[in-house]
């Protein structure tokens, strides 16, 4: 049994409505859910309403209104939550509900609405009153309404019979004058056929001798479209040709040409930099030292476990972007928005690129920064910096989705590291082969100069 506010138990709770909601009724106790919303953490929200939790009010009352009125329906402990923000919200209406004695001044829907979600006793009755309330209320206005728009329709029609007389008197009027000019036109046009018809005997001569010279121009015009065409086909083919000829050149190898070149150069400079690591002599292995032992001098695993570094460190960023052939793609709204939200998008981006373009130069890593286009309320007019390769979203395409492509055109082998706080963003490039970095971790490193 649900309780009140005042630990009691709430008899209204084994009421039982037998009818629709009535829609004003509904609409109502939506808005007090969709307000409710924002007090209540996610846990707190049955599981059908966590994907409308950032909505805001207006789209979670117009996308999620039947979701949140069945939760509210069927879940008690989400009806209590909701009815608690409620309390505090409208103090005075919840708590004359619970006395018993709603406001009779108060609209009738905001009273049932409310002792819909609180359920005191006796909320059946509010509900239902409401719903015929709010009938009378629409029969009533639809009734004036009614009795406006005959009123209004018998004035114009009053009007349009007055006006359907007069306008009868001057068409008469004008009858009798267009029969007397149709008269005078008569002889006109018994003159003008007389006209016409010798005009038309000159016409049709006229007409022979252009008709014969029309027939000896299409001829000589046939005759230059057939060699224009010939001439096209020839010129289409030529520059085909051309630029086939161009694009092999230009292209040279093909895009996998290009990828294994790269994932190539990547493996050879890994082996240079590992060798260089590892200092290894120019003899060849010995058989003695094949053998496991730690040797006089050596790390031990206990020395290996204290140079681990904290996820956070941005010495961890150094060490990933000194690998060889290292590509660092930059989520640059979620670093933006996480190190400085309060600039405006303009210096944000501006701020980012220019630490970016010290980053680069300092690392020799590829640097490729990725910025959200449905965020720009025009095109942007920006000059990239040295170093860094910068990118915005086509419109339907996300960043998220952009940073997710770069990743895949990698050949698998190269060092791609990704900055960004998003948990999907940094799962599905993990799975693709790249390296997650928080977007803190690129602040902190760009901090320290």
């Amino acid at each position: 049994m649900v309780e009140s506010a005042s630990g009691e138990p709430d008899d209204g709770a084994a009421e039982v409505l037998d009818r629709p909601l009535p829609d004003g009724v509904r609409r109502r106790v939506v808005q007090i859910v969709s307000d409710g919303f924002g007090g209540l953490t996610v846990s707190e929200l049955p599981a059908q309403l966590r994907q409308y939790a950032r909505f805001t009010p207006t789209r979670r009352t117009k996308f999620a209104g039947n979701a949140m009125a069945a939760a509210l329906e069927g879940d008690p402990l989400f009806r209590q939550r909701i009815g608690e923000r409620l309390r505090e919200v409208q103090p005075e209406l919840t708590g004359a509900l619970d006395a018993g004695s709603p406001p009779p001044a108060a609209d009738p829907l905001d009273v049932a609405a409310a002792a819909y979600v609180l359920r005191p006793t006796g909320w059946v009755k509010l509900v239902t009153a409401a719903g015929e309330e709010a009938q009378r209320a629409d029969a009533e206005r639809v009734d004036d309404e009614t009795r406006a728009e005959l009123e209004r329709l018998r004035e114009e029609l009053a009007a349009a019979r007055g006006q359907t007389k007069a306008e009868t008197e001057r068409l008469r009027t004008e009858l009798e004058s267009a029969k007397k000019e149709a008269e005078s036109m008569h002889r006109k046009l018994r003159g003008a056929l007389s006209d016409v018809k010798r005009g038309e005997a000159a016409l049709r001569k006229a007409a022979a001798e252009a008709d014969a010279v029309r027939a000896e121009g299409q001829a000589q015009v046939s005759a230059a479209e057939s060699e224009t065409r010939r001439l096209k086909a020839r010129l289409s083919e030529t520059e085909a040709a051309l630029e086939a000829s161009r694009r092999a050149a230009r292209e040279g190898r093909s895009v996998e040409d290009m990828r294994v070149r790269l994932l190539l150069d990547t493996v050879l400079e890994a082996t240079q930099g590992l060798r260089r690591e590892l200092a290894l002599p120019p003899v060849s292995v010995r058989p003695a030292e094949t053998v496991d032992a730690v040797e006089p001098g050596r790390m031990t695993p206990k020395d290996i476990a204290a140079r681990a570094l904290s996820e956070n460190d941005p010495a961890i960023l150094d060490q990933l972007l000194a690998l060889p052939q290292a590509h660092l793609v930059v989520d640059g709204y979620n670093v933006t928005k996480t190190g400085y939200p309060t600039m405006p998008l303009e210096k944000q981006r501006l701020r980012l690129l220019g630490s970016l373009s010290q980053l680069a130069a300092q690392t020799g890593a590829e640097v490729t920064c990725v910025f959200d286009g449905a965020e720009l309320a025009a095109p942007v007019l920006l000059a990239p910096p040295r170093g860094v390769r910068v990118l915005f979203s086509k419109p339907g395409v996300t960043a998220d989705e952009l940073i997710r492509q770069l990743v895949r055109a990698e050949p698998p082998g190269r060092p791609v590291v990704v900055v960004s706080t998003d948990r999907e963003v940094a799962d599905g490039i993990a799975k693709a082969g790249a390296r997650p970095v928080a977007s803190v971790v690129l602040l902190k490193r760009l901090s320290r100069g």
